[in-house]
């Protein structure tokens, strides 16, 4: 669905994007995942023809952004950092306004409304002046927009911003219901959002792509090990790095491999001590994030 090849995007001598490629399957709901002013916008930006590229090519459905940016238009629908509202506008209003734009037909525009204010819990707020929203709600009417002529791409640039915890956990919910039936390509710099929400998972950093994949392919590469715990008190028998601690008559270590961890294990029983648990343990997004973004300062 998204196809992007060595992206490169300059403000004058500041360069933005460095030879960005990557790609988005079909159906997929994709994280692209880095620290403010990784790239992330900017990116977005040029999917969703806002401007285009220094060099490279971006294309949506097979169409390039920059040579038959219509079409690529008619396939997304894109929801800013800073949602555009039209305060004086009611909710449904601002819709009708917004698909009449964005080329629904007159006869299909209240179906399209009706639609998109069902699928976006926005029901109880359709007669409700924008002004008097809340943001978690203003949130919602942004990806209503985007969705109400429904395309085939959603792009969401940091869609849980400055949103309270029920709030985000709610469009969360929306967002992985929505990419039951679209690709989702959703910008972020908080990793639970991704790691909850997203099947694969881009990280780029100071305009590069550090790593695209599927997210639990991602966390395999990442840094792992075993969890040992048994009862105290200590052994001496812990290799470099593992470092034992203690908490209320339970020991813990971390071993590198399993032969470590059964080494452990066995030492502790031999020595009396109780054997709580050995599992293996996968590394977390962010670890894996915390890795590629600090691994390669000296290239960046």
């Amino acid at each position: 669905m998204i196809e992007a090849c060595n992206l490169i995007k300059r403000y004058g001598p500041f360069l933005a994007l460095d030879h960005v490629s990557f790609g988005v399957g079909k159906g997929r709901v994709a994280g692209f995942l880095g620290l403010n002013g990784a790239g992330k916008t900017t990116t977005l930006r040029i999917a969703s023809c806002y401007m285009p590229p220094s060099s490279g090519w971006l294309k949506i459905a097979g169409f390039d952004s920059v040579r038959q940016s219509e079409d690529v238009r008619r396939r997304i629908g894109y929801l800013p950092e800073r949602v555009p509202l039209y305060d004086d506008l009611r909710v449904s209003e601002y819709l009708r306004f917004r698909a009449r734009l964005k080329g629904v037909r007159g006869g299909e525009v209240k179906a399209a409304v009706e639609r998109v204010i069902g699928h976006c819990g926005l029901e109880s707020k359709r007669n409700a002046p924008i002004a008097t929203l809340s943001k978690g709600f203003r949130q919602r009417v942004g990806i209503a927009d985007a969705l109400v002529h429904e395309p085939d791409l959603l792009l969401l640039d940091e869609p849980t911003s400055g949103l309270d915890p029920d709030q985000r956990i709610e469009l969360r919910g929306l967002i992985r219901g929505l990419g039951e039936e679209r690709t989702v390509l959703l910008s972020t710099h908080i990793l639970s959002e991704a790691e909850a929400t997203c099947d694969d998972v881009i990280v780029i950093h100071r305009g590069r792509i550090r790593a695209a994949d599927r997210l639990e392919r991602l966390r395999d590469a990442g840094p792992s090990g075993y969890r040992v715990r048994h009862s105290a008190p200590a052994l001496d028998v812990y290799g470099k790095g593992m470092d034992p601690a203690t908490e209320e008559g339970v020991v813990t270590v971390m071993a590198s491999d399993r032969k470590n961890a059964s080494r452990v294990a066995a030492a502790a029983v031999n020595a009396g001590r109780d054997v709580l648990e050995v599992t293996q343990v996968t590394a977390t997004l962010e670890e894996v994030f915390i890795r590629l973004t600090t691994s390669r300062e000296g290239a960046a």
